[in-house]
């Protein structure tokens, strides 16, 4: 018996006196708000027009009207460090997230692996009563550790969310989303011939989620974390919403950034003496750092008046449909907050409106109609894109804009996204708004903070006092700092420090002065030791036009030597600048055990490309066994990746045929030269690697590919292979079918196989050649 029952036990239940306290669940004070995180992806300061940007989001206007505006609010300068504070409270090298989750290491600050001890916000309000929902991009999970296998307590369910209904990983696409519902994989409701885009897909389950519980129970609170897709790449998005903005963007990325700072300092956000950014802080191309290594091409920005006609076509088209994606999302959003006013929780919901970082370069400065070239260390000349101006935000696409709007939708500030130590990857807006107790000020609130306040700010807000101890942990201490004063007194005291270490990169900020490395992310550089050091007075300079160095030299050295004391205390270190496709194919836990054959079934759901069959750089061999029923068979045999990258075995015009789409750029074709027979076959695509690719435009493993029908050679081709991979965690693995987007222009998704039956798919990377083993391959299967 409890020893907390203070009932009374007779022989007779009607002699005995109930006490159902030591029974009931926990229950939230009365009155308690709702607490909803909209956490915008890539929307840089000087996007949206509530903060003097160009692209209209009335919802967001709507907020902030009835909330406060925080002009100096700062991130970790990339998504997955930022969620992990926005969420726990600590510094993002403290929660082991210093990097995206799919570019884990085994050490402390970028394991990817968020310490148990430092608890989440919903893991702590459900122990509040309150009801826990996760709706949209989550990309808090190691990458390994994405697939059904794989241990679920660092999914969202395992970390406090009672719901959940989004994507595990850093991105997804618009139109074919790769969903996650709880903790199992679901498919989209519908299509995109069918209407179908994830930003109304998310805003539907989020109004569901609630709804649910509130038929139930009126009274309970909920939090919701709403975490966008928008404004990751890829920009998708419908085209009339991207047609409204034909025309804003003629005059280009440069002129246009003097009428968002005029703007902007209309509205009290930056002082009048704010001055513009120069367009490439660090010089042109051909500038060297440690070593005489070159300045990295893809943090530069190319002047708009050097660009063909045809350029600024197409930029300004990439900006078109980057903004109406941006409002189209913000409409969805609309959405939610309509149903809140309508079901009267409007008014005692606390919302906290942020970006995870400031907008995104990893478009390079020619922009790219595929984001993943960027990821396998593939250049997009303009060309290429032009070629594909047409289809951008739509279902062919996986389209990024330039880093001249990048720089423009930072405005005022330098440089974009992965930049830790600039304003144009770590300031963003802020808005906060809680209508029955903060009132409505149009006058912005100036101090600085961090995505790593607002848990404690929350946690004051509602009279919570962080728990000693959670499932078993003992809890960390809480690093932010609580900003709620802030909120109803305009001269309240701001945060004086706050540590910044991500990609190679380091900064501090101390009492309005920041000091950082001029060190690229992702560049590869190393030689840390040789990096030069950055001051900047940005309380008074927040562009950060006048670096200050070599006149403090006395403050530049103390401000190091505190960086690597905050260093020790937050696991600041090693620091980590591989570029992206090193990071990519470093070694780290494999989501699969390795070994030399996969086997995958028709039934089963699709597996993420962390925990699938690795076939990048090496032979392979990909043999199904299927049962050919009539003639006109066709579909899918196995498939992995889509229209940004991706390879598919299948059946069409009764021909097996196999088609590697290299970076969702060259579509390279192998079809059998004869017909497929009804009957019991084993099928097959084997390629032999036979060294590197000699041409700079199509890096990867060249090699042949050769089709067989059983014994049977009947097609064969060169191909290449390419260097990365093809969308990590979205667009997986199938069999008998092609989830999300296809890997083929020549069939629509699903394209499921019909006519016959699949017994199973067994991917061989051993290296021995199928015409080696074929008697033993057909062993593999269930064939007559």
């Amino acid at each position: 018996m409890s020893t907390d029952f203070d009932g009374r036990v007779e022989l007779d239940i009607r002699d005995s006196v109930p006490d159902w306290k030591p029974y009931l669940a926990p229950k939230a004070p009365e009155g308690a708000p709702n607490v909803v995180f909209i956490v915008w992806d890539d929307v840089g300061y000087g996007t949206m027009d509530c903060f003097g940007g160009p692209v209209h989001t009335p919802t967001m206007t709507r907020i902030a009207d009835r909330g406060v505006k925080y002009s100096n609010f700062h991130t970790t300068a990339l998504c997955s460090p930022t969620r992990a504070s926005l969420l726990t409270g600590r510094n993002a090298t403290s929660n082991g997230m210093a990097t995206i989750a799919e570019f884990s290491s085994g050490f402390p600050g970028i394991s990817t692996r968020i310490p148990f001890e430092n608890g989440f916000i919903s893991e702590v309000l459900v122990e509040h009563g309150y009801n826990t929902y996760c709706v949209g991009k989550w990309h808090l999970t190691p990458g390994e550790e994405t697939g059904m296998a794989a241990w679920k307590k660092r999914w969202p369910l395992g970390r406090g969310f009672e719901r959940f209904y989004g994507f595990l990983g850093g991105e997804s696409s618009g139109w074919y989303p790769d969903l996650i519902h709880d903790n199992h994989p679901t498919e989209p409701p519908a299509t995109p011939e069918e209407g179908y885009h994830i930003a109304k897909d998310f805003s539907d389950r989020a109004i569901q989620f609630i709804r649910d519980a509130k038929v139930v129970e009126p009274d309970k609170p909920f939090f919701l974390y709403f975490s966008l897709d928008a404004a990751h790449a890829p920009h998708h998005v419908f085209e009339e919403w991207s047609d409204k903005y034909k025309g804003v963007f003629d005059e280009g990325y440069e002129e246009i950034r003097d009428r968002i700072l005029a703007r902007q300092k209309e509205l009290g956000l930056l002082p009048d003496d704010t001055q513009l950014s120069g367009i490439n802080p660090h010089g042109e191309p051909g500038v060297t750092g440690p070593d005489g290594q070159p300045w990295p091409m893809l943090d530069t920005v190319r002047p708009w008046e050097s660009l063909s006609a045809d350029e600024k076509r197409l930029f300004v088209r990439m900006a078109e449909v980057f903004a109406g994606y941006v409002e189209y999302t913000d409409d969805q959003v609309g959405r939610v907050v309509d149903f809140l006013e309508s079901s009267g929780e409007l008014d005692n919901t606390i919302i906290v409106v942020v970006s995870d970082n400031g907008a995104s370069g990893e478009g390079g400065p020619n922009g790219t109609f595929n984001e993943w070239r960027f990821f396998n260390g593939v250049p997009t000349p303009t060309e290429l894109s032009l070629e594909h101006i047409d289809e951008l935000g739509g279902p062919k696409s996986y389209n990024h804009y330039n880093t001249g709007w990048a720089w423009a939708f930072d405005t005022p500030f330098p440089y974009w996204k992965r930049w830790a130590g600039y304003e144009g990857g770590i300031a963003d807006m802020c808005i906060v708004s809680w209508p029955a107790k903060v009132p409505a000020t149009q006058t912005p609130r100036p101090q600085y903070v961090h995505a790593v306040d607002v848990v404690p700010t929350i946690y004051e807000l509602i009279g919570i006092t962080p728990p000693q101890s959670l499932k078993g942990f003992e809890q960390r201490a809480i690093e932010g700092e609580s900003f709620a004063a802030s909120l109803t007194q305009l001269d309240a005291p701001a945060k004086r420090t706050q540590f910044y270490a991500m990609l190679g990169q380091r900064a501090l900020y101390e009492d309005g002065w920041l000091a950082c490395t001029m060190h690229p992310p992702l560049s590869g550089w190393g030689k840390f030791d040789q990096d030069v050091w950055e001051l900047y007075h940005v309380e008074v300079d927040r562009s950060q036009s006048t670096n200050l160095a070599d006149a403090e030299p006395e403050r530049v050295r103390a401000m190091v030597a505190r960086w690597f004391e905050l260093a020790e205390q937050f696991n600041g270190l090693p620091l980590d600048d591989r570029n992206a496709l090193e990071q990519m194919l470093a070694e780290r836990p494999s989501g699969t055990p390795t070994r030399e054959r996969y086997v995958y079934y028709p039934d089963c759901v699709s597996v993420p490309e962390q925990s699938a069959v690795a076939v990048g750089g090496r032979s392979y061999t990909i043999s199904a066994g299927v049962q050919v029923d009539t003639a006109d068979a066709q579909g899918v045999l196995f498939a992995q990746g889509g229209v940004a990258g991706g390879h598919s075995l299948f059946v069409q015009d009764q021909r097996l045929t196999y088609v590697f789409n290299w970076v969702g750029t060259y579509v390279q074709t192998v079809t059998a030269d004869r017909a497929i027979e009804p009957g019991a076959h084993v099928v097959s695509a084997e390629f032999v690697a036979e060294g590197r690719s000699e041409d700079p435009m199509m890096a990867g493993a060249r090699g042949t590919l050769t089709l067989y029908v059983d014994a049977d050679a009947v097609g064969s081709a060169q191909i290449v292979t390419q260097p990365g991979a093809f969308c990590l965690v979205g667009d997986g693995l199938c069999v008998g079918r092609d989830d999300a987007s296809p890997v083929s222009p020549s069939y629509t998704a699903p394209y499921r196989f019909t006519g016959g039956s699949i017994d199973k798919v067994v991917v061989d990377v051993s290296g021995e050649r199928y015409v080696d083993h074929e008697a033993e391959v057909r062993g593999w299967f269930l064939l007559d």
